[in-house]
């Protein structure tokens, strides 16, 4: 197996594009996909034949999970580096990204694959090759706070433990990817220039939820 790309130095010029509305990777953070369309099938054959590097972007239009044909997607997406996957009976795929680094889409080509595939420049999230960058300058407190009162708000459990063995980076890229927000909100969090002010971010995002009395939240455990 290749191995985790360390630089943009390792970086593949142009991956297959997985335009998907809601759908936040973040570095070293982990998505699990269900892969059960045609064309997202044959990229995953073909990303296990190559590299295993995957891009995934939101497409600006969000009423349509995964749109067809060549809408306009999103500026910044995030690669991806398939770790896992299980095939099921039917041809269907399961599979786990892990975040590598955030890319800029410079270019879509036209190809004769039924999925989508572009140029990518990642040139500007250097940082995003380093796991813990800036978290020294997260309130790391006032996040767990944050959790803490999520979790009381709407009612879930969260493994503590855990927690406090997790880094503030991956703490706080994990919770902006399981946050209950829309693929607006997800955007925004992505391309947020410093992991505090993602961490600030999402704490306001969730004042604002417990504020206004919202429902509908996911698990954070």
């Amino acid at each position: 197996m290749l191995k985790r790309p360390q630089s943009v130095a390792d970086l593949p010029s142009s991956v297959p594009l997985f335009p998907l509305s809601g759908a936040l990777l973040l570095p070293f953070s982990h998505r699990p996909l269900n892969i059960f369309e045609p064309r997202y099938i044959e990229m995953v054959d073909a990303a296990l034949r190559g590299d295993r590097l995957i891009g995934l972007i939101q497409p600006e239009d969000t009423e349509e999970e995964s749109p067809r044909g060549r809408s306009p997607l999103q500026a910044i997406g995030c690669l991806g580096r398939l770790t896992h996957f299980e095939e099921s009976g039917d041809g269907r795929y399961f599979i786990i990204l892990e975040g590598i680094t955030r890319f800029r889409l410079a270019q879509e080509l036209t190809v004769m694959t039924p999925y989508r595939q572009g140029i990518i420049d990642a040139g500007e999230f250097t940082r995003d090759f380093e796991r813990d960058f800036g978290e020294e300058l997260v309130d790391r407190n006032r996040f767990v706070k944050m959790m803490r009162d999520y979790a009381e708000f709407a009612n879930i459990e969260l493994n503590w433990e855990e927690i406090e063995r997790t880094g503030t980076a991956d703490l706080v890229n994990f919770c902006c990817m399981v946050g209950p927000y829309g693929p607006a909100e997800k955007q925004v969090l992505l391309e947020a220039k410093t992991l505090e002010q993602r961490a600030e971010t999402l704490i306001a995002m969730t004042e604002y939820e417990i504020a206004r009395g919202g429902t509908g939240a996911a698990p954070l455990n």
